[in-house]
Parts: C-alpha cells; sequence; structure tokens
C-alpha cells in the first residue's frame, strides 16, 4: 500500500499544499518569459485544458498565444480556432509570422457538434493548439474535454467568462485576464498544477501585432493552396 501512495503522490496531479512540485508533463514555452516565470518555468501545459477568463473578448487574450501559434504553424502543426467571437484578422497573423496553411476556423452550430468537434481536434494526430470559445459547459464535459486533451498531448486553451473562476475545473492551467495599462495584459494565476495560484504578472503586447477581433471577411478558413497575405 505504501508505493502506491508514494507513486500517488509523486504524480504532479496530485497537489501537497506545503510543496511546489515542477511538473514532469511537456509543456511549450508561452513565449514570454515574465509569464513563464510564474508558470514555474514551463509554459502551457501539453495534453491538459488551460483556461482563459475575461469579461469580454478583444483585450489583447490573443497575443499569449500569438508565440505558440507562430511556432507550431511553422512547424506543421495545425492551429484550430474554434467558434471564436468574430472573425480572426489573418493579415495580421501572416505579418506576425503565423503560416496560415496551418490555421483552420470552425465554426459549429449547437453544444453538441461543439463538443464533437472540440475532442476531435483534440485526439488528431496533426493538430499542435486548439483556441476554443465555448458557451455553457458542465463539469462533466470538461472532463470529458480532459480526457480528449490527455489523447491527444497537445495545447488547448478555452476563453471562458469570468464567470466561471467559481467553478471547479479538471483544468491544469487557469489564468484571469484583464486589461492593463500601456498596451499589457494582466495575468493572474488561479490554478496552477503542482502549485499553489495567486501568482501575477503583466504582459506587454507588440506594437505591430494588431490581433483585436473585427468585423471582416472570413479570411481565415483554411486549408488553402497557398500562404495567403
Amino acid at each position: 500500500m505504501s508505493e502506491i501512495l508514494n507513486t500517488l503522490m509523486q504524480d504532479d496531479r496530485v497537489w501537497q499544499g506545503q510543496h511546489h512540485t515542477r511538473t514532469g508533463r511537456p509543456t511549450e514555452p508561452t513565449g514570454y518569459q515574465v509569464l513563464d516565470n510564474q508558470l514555474g518555468g514551463v509554459g502551457w501545459p501539453r495534453g491538459a485544458l488551460s483556461e482563459c477568463l475575461l469579461d469580454e473578448p478583444g483585450i489583447g487574450e490573443l497575443h499569449l498565444l500569438l508565440p505558440l501559434m507562430q511556432r507550431l504553424s511553422q512547424a506543421g502543426k495545425t492551429v484550430f480556432w474554434l467558434n471564436p467571437p468574430h472573425t480572426p484578422y489573418a493579415p495580421a497573423l501572416a505579418r506576425e509570422g503565423v503560416n496560415l496553411d496551418q490555421v483552420i476556423l470552425i465554426n459549429t452550430e449547437d453544444d453538441g457538434d461543439f463538443l464533437w468537434t472540440l475532442e476531435n481536434c483534440l485526439r488528431s494526430p496533426v493538430t499542435g493548439l486548439v483556441m476554443a470559445w465555448p458557451g455553457k459547459l458542465a463539469s462533466r464535459e470538461v472532463r470529458r474535454l480532459q480526457l480528449a486533451a490527455e489523447a491527444g498531448s497537445n495545447v488547448c486553451v478555452l476563453f471562458r467568462e469570468r464567470r466561471h473562476a467559481e467553478q471547479n475545473s479538471p483544468a491544469a492551467l487557469r489564468l484571469d485576464l484583464t486589461a492593463g495599462s500601456q498596451q499589457a495584459l494582466k495575468v493572474n494565476v488561479l490554478k496552477r498544477r503542482g502549485s499553489w495560484p495567486g501568482q501575477c504578472c503583466s504582459v506587454a503586447m507588440s506594437h505591430r501585432a494588431d490581433l483585436a477581433f473585427r468585423e471582416a471577411p472570413r479570411v481565415v478558413q483554411g486549408p488553402w493552396a497557398g500562404k495567403t497575405g
């Protein structure tokens, strides 16, 4: 029995309040050293859900994923956008080095289609990153998505309303986002696997990249025969 307990206690999914546990699970750097420092030097977890909680879209939240989008798309991995609130601005993504050939935008018609699509994106071997904007999710549905994320070992970020912060979630990482001053995004760590919450930082956004959501022609639909600029 003691051997089983020792094995369990070494799992980074079991948190001991008096300890920081550096996760042994695969991760992807955020591309922002100040944020990685608050996340134990590891970044976005792979094979797990991450949640970004905010009051409204367009405060700069896409900038947090920009370095990861650049790196994964250039490596030939697919970046899925599932049910974004507005059409992303493709020319800005291309200008910032995102390979649009690897970007796919999906809009679903109902909650059932959303869950089915998200699960399949997470399980696909071609996937590098899934960014999704769900509506209401029951706890059992979040757990279902967590299992799909573990199977695919890619990065999944759910953008959700801040009111869901009080809801229990199996997500490995939960970030509270608010707009800061001087082109910065304030990030508060609500949950991080293997450690306690409460870390805060301010992430400066690129002055060149205008990634704000806007009403625009549907130019990010993919896949394409050649790069769109």
